[in-house]
């Protein structure tokens, strides 16, 4: 019976892993998407971590940075 159920879990490991590929082949453009806006996420999370660490400026400062003052 052990031998008959890893055949079964292997056999649906590999039908999935098969699926999986063609879903992915199919929709790249999507997958691609889904990627990019996955890295984006992470990118801002890490850009917010690090300015919660950073001293804080006034928005007087900051406007002034920007109009080069």
């Amino acid at each position: 019976m052990t031998n008959s159920t890893n055949l079964d879990e292997n056999k649906i490991k590999t039908l999935f892993k098969e699926a999986l590929v063609e879903v992915i082949e199919e929709n790249q453009e999507l997958v691609s998407s889904i990627l990019i806006d996955a890295l984006e996420d992470i990118g801002l999370s890490r850009a917010i971590e690090e300015g919660e660490k950073s001293q804080t400026v006034s928005r007087d400062e900051i406007f002034k940075v920007l109009s080069g003052e």
